[in-house]
């Protein structure tokens, strides 16, 4: 019997057909980079203020710009950052009734003048842009509704990915990965045309259903087109593209002003994206598994004849490897000691590389800086992520780079928080390094997990295990937006404690490096048994079967 694995060794492992492929699924992944963090510009709140019409009327007589309304006319809280003007109240006072002088405009202002809530809305100083917070008013006392539209997108992220991995397995690779971009798109400016911040909420939460799945379809679907031992690679450098999505996003951010056609111009790629049914094929290892080995040959002979290569007559005998089934339970994953360990660990990995990845660049929005520039840097920063990954795992193995891509990401969360203000460049420097730690640890935790079930239960443990990313991204913003209300640097401490937790755990895993993937659950209770089974080190060219996870989020083939 010949496999696909077999053939692909004549077709080409990774020819010409496979890269154009690989180019062309991998665009995907830059508008979800705008869907995943593009609150930070979405949902920007500038500096706001209580609108107050007698005010204006002042303002206007007296020639004061928004500087000077605001000092005179606003009252003065105590925060963490020492005194400011007030965003939530004003005076209760008639303006045009007291002995107001456009020269001692504070004359008849007390310690006991009473103040009010801004019953007439609020003023922002946002230089023409439009957010769904300005257009909304989502400050002050529904401040926190702002944490609903990254909350909700997590949400469609987790049951969509379930469902769509669903629909892949039953219909298709690539009919589920151009229908969920259709999906995509219809969702995506149905969010664009929300009349109300109720409605937003429920078609966010639909856009987020179809983008996470559609993304992992593209990503399931090339690394089942290529060799073995190209999958890793192929795979890392896919989501590579996310990194390329995030430098795009303070760009179109910068030049388009309002959210609502932000959000049209990162749904009008997955428009596109339907032309690729012309141009990519179904994954021949899913026409075998449904037994449809005459599709599947005739799509591995334009592989071939794409990458100029010519197959052997073995192709007529070509099947599906299926290999041994097994009913695998969730009691699987905490049944034995080191099997709990190793669940209980990596579920703490993937909350805690979501909670702080996300952390990281939704805090951006809130710093006061320049949130296009402070953006645009962060991005970069992601990029030698990736090939970090590439050069430790061979040379040094999993355990350490993992751990203390954690450890260093935790502690310049940490180093940050304390850093004064005033040394711009050195809170820079500390924080990007701590946004590359965490980039490379959300990376590792991927490859990591299937290394580390045998492959029974591989497919569950990585879907249960990789459910806690998504429930971090909807704790994330909640974490980070409201404990910045106390203290501006809160969010990073919590964010180093958790990170340095996750690498001090990691510590307590098993190295994989140079050890075949595990078949049974012996194999992880006594390691050294199979360490020592000449057979399985044949397996060591399979590091990542067809059970493959996503980098920012995951789900198994």
């Amino acid at each position: 019997m010949t496999t696909f694995d077999d053939i692909l060794e004549e077709a080409g492992k990774f020819g010409r057909s496979q890269k154009r492929i690989f180019l062309l699924l991998s665009l995907v992944s830059m508008p979800w980079a705008g869907v995943y963090v593009g609150i930070v510009f979405q949902g920007f709140t500038p500096e706001h203020w209580c609108r107050d019409p007698a005010v204006v009327e002042v303002r206007e007589s007296c020639g004061w710009g928004l500087q000077d309304t605001r000092k005179y006319t606003l009252p003065h809280v105590n925060t963490s950052d020492g005194v400011v003007h007030s965003q939530c109240q004003r005076y209760d006072v008639d303006w045009n009734a007291t002995s107001l002088t456009c020269d001692d405009p504070r004359a008849n202002i007390t310690a006991v003048t009473p103040m009010t809530a801004c019953k007439d809305g609020w003023e922002y100083d946002y230089e023409g842009r439009v957010s769904f917070v300005t257009e909304f008013d989502l400050v002050c006392s529904d401040a926190w509704l702002v944490d609903m539209y990254q909350a909700t997108v997590n949400i469609g992220f987790l049951v969509g990915s379930i469902a769509i991995g669903y629909l892949a397995d039953r219909f298709g690779r690539k009919m589920s990965f151009l229908l969920s971009n259709l999906w995509n798109a219809v969702a995506g400016i149905l969010v664009a045309i929300s009349p109300s911040y109720n409605i937003l909420l429920v078609f966010r939460t639909l856009h987020g259903f179809g983008v996470k799945g559609g993304w992992i379809a593209g990503y399931v679907l090339i690394t089942e087109l290529v060799g073995v031992e190209y999958r890793r690679t192929v795979g890392i450098l896919y989501q590579m593209f996310f990194s390329i999505g995030i430098l795009i996003l303070p760009l179109i951010g910068y030049f388009v002003t309002d959210w609502r056609w932000f959000n049209v111009i990162i749904s009008v790629p997955y428009i596109c994206f339907l032309a690729y049914y012309w141009f990519i094929p179904e994954s021949p290892r899913w026409l075998l598994s449904q037994n449809n080995s005459s599709k599947a040959v005739k799509i591995t002979e334009a592989i071939a004849k794409e990458n100029g290569k010519t197959l052997s007559k073995n192709i007529e005998t070509l099947k599906a490897d299926t290999g041994e089934s097994s009913t695998a339970s969730f009691l699987d994953l905490v049944r034995t000691p080191k099997m709990r360990k190793h669940t209980f660990i990596l579920m703490f990995n993937w909350f805690t590389s979501a909670v702080v990845y996300q952390g990281l660049i939704m805090r951006l929005g809130i710093l006061g800086g320049n949130v296009y520039v402070d953006f645009l840097i962060s991005g970069i920063v992601e990029f030698p992520a990736a090939f970090l990954i590439l050069f430790t795992i061979e040379r040094i193995g999993r355990r350490i780079p993992f751990a203390t891509a954690n450890i260093v990401s935790g502690a310049a969360c940490l180093i940050t928080a304390f850093i004064p203000s005033s040394m711009f460049w050195l809170r820079t420097v500390v924080a990007c390094i701590g946004r590359l730690g965490i980039t490379m640890a959300f990376e590792m935790v991927v490859f990591v997990n299937t290394e580390l079930y045998p492959t029974f239960v591989r497919n569950m443990g990585v879907s249960v295990c990789s459910t806690l990313c998504d429930v971090g991204g909807i704790v994330a913003p909640f974490l980070l937006y409201r404990l910045a209300v106390i203290w501006l640097e809160l969010p990073l401490i919590i964010f180093g404690v958790i990170a340095l937790i996750a690498g001090a755990l990691v510590l307590m895993l098993p190295e994989t490096k140079g050890v075949p993937l595990p078949e049974t659950i012996d194999d992880i209770e006594f390691p050294e048994r199979n360490r020592k089974s000449p057979l399985k080190n044949q397996q060591l060219v399979n590091l990542l079967p067809s059970d493959v996870t996503t980098n920012k989020d995951a789900m198994t083939v």
